[in-house]
């Protein structure tokens, strides 16, 4: 089976890895230079995220370019704790929550996909011609350049574009668009701040005008990312550590991890996507991003289960239609639609945690009062019953 997949991100690479390991042909194309490279800031993977590593093989060296975080404290901007949890795991799990680098979970992806004999074309863009793309039936048009060249030889397209997904925009002109979503973010690097508390400690501060998430990382550096509520969204993000160190000035911690910042390494409007009518066609399918943006820390751990999935799928299918293969009719077409019906209600029911994790970074004042009262009587409890779900998943193993 010919695969081709646009956008080498944690989505794109992770599936190149999950289609190498059944024995696809893959080959990947990013738009960018470098599909990896220091753009983006630190995220965070909980143990969901870290099992599917485990099935694509690259658990460890994940661990090895980032740093485990044990605890997650949540402040109300006066300093007072308003809960104390496991950071991403039930209590009992041996796994431990990972932060590192967008750039570094990237790279080692990408290494692994490689390493296994996935093709990875940077700096080659799609287009798709007449709205649809190549080979799609009517109204599709004359290839436009080398990727949809390649697309339009496949046997299988996987959308793994992010965001703004062209390949969700040609599978439906009609498409959903992302829409600002209230917040924008910056995140940097401080250095010595004691203030910061012990380390393998994710802590969230709900300051007056936005969140503050800090994390002290084993260098003595101050990983930070401040979320700041505004319902206009800005034509750009001018903020250095100074303007923010005024925003938070009223949040003791923040201000201080602030006003220590080395660098500032990303800023970022936050978006929000409808729910995506048309995730797959029988040969073109959508995946991590391009087809359910689901914010809440989860974004990267939900494309890794998504790559495993589609894997797992088209895999079985195989082994079912074994006298004609996926190239059937009812082959590859079944395989994409098993993989919507799985992912469909887990990223649809995340999608809904994180709108509500989003719209508590926005309140306004009352609802931080009431916030600040009521949440240390309810939240550990609430948050062991609404995650559990979360991060019981596992995704199963891949052919070696």
């Amino acid at each position: 089976m010919k695969a081709v997949v646009i956008g080498a991100g944690v989505a794109g690479a992770a599936s190149a890895i999950a289609l190498r390991r059944i024995g696809a042909e893959v080959t990947v194309y990013e738009a960018y230079p470098d599909p990896a490279g220091p753009v983006g800031a630190f995220l965070s993977l909980a143990v969901n995220g870290l099992r599917a590593l485990e099935s694509l093989g690259c658990l460890e060296a994940v661990r090895a370019a980032g740093f485990e975080v044990d605890r997650q404290r949540m402040w109300s901007g006066r300093g007072k704790l308003l809960g104390d949890v496991p950071r991403g795991r039930r209590a009992g799990d041996p796994l431990r929550s990972v932060t590192l680098m967008r750039a570094d979970l990237v790279a080692a992806l990408r290494a692994e996909a490689v390493r296994l004999g996935a093709r990875i074309v940077v700096g080659e863009r799609l287009h798709g011609p007449g709205g649809r793309l190549p080979g799609f039936g009517a109204g599709a048009g004359p290839a436009g350049g080398v990727v949809d060249e390649a697309v339009a030889g496949a046997d299988l397209v996987v959308g793994a574009d992010g965001l703004r997904s062209t390949v969700r925009r040609m599978l439906d002109p009609d498409a959903p668009s992302p829409a600002y979503a209230g917040l924008y973010g910056v995140a940097g690097i401080a250095r010595d701040v004691p203030e910061a508390g012990p380390g393998r400690t994710f802590n969230m501060t709900f300051g007056r005008r936005g969140a503050f998430a800090h994390l002290p990382a084993p260098d003595g550096t101050v990983w930070w990312s401040a979320q700041i509520a505004d319902p206009a969204a800005p034509a750009e993000i001018k903020l250095g550590a100074e303007e923010l160190a005024e925003v938070f000035g009223s949040e003791a911690v923040p201000r201080r991890i602030l006003g220590a910042t080395e660098r500032i390494d990303a800023a970022t409007l936050f978006h929000v996507l409808p729910p995506v009518p048309r995730r797959q066609d029988g040969r073109c399918v959508l995946v991590g991003d391009a087809a359910h943006p689901v914010g809440a820390g989860q974004g990267a751990s939900m494309a890794l289960e998504d790559a495993i999935a589609l894997a797992r799928a088209l895999h079985s299918a195989s082994a079912l239609h074994s006298g004609s293969g996926l190239h059937s009719a009812s082959g590859l077409p079944a395989a994409l639609a098993a993989f919507e019906g799985e992912r469909a209600g887990r990223a649809g029911k995340l999608a809904r945690a994180a709108a509500a994790n989003r719209d508590a970074k926005t309140a306004g004042p009352l609802a931080s009062l009431v916030r600040e009262a009521v949440m240390p009587l309810v939240f550990t409890r609430v948050y062991t019953r609404s995650t559990d779900w979360l991060y019981d998943y596992r995704p199963g193993a891949l052919p070696q």
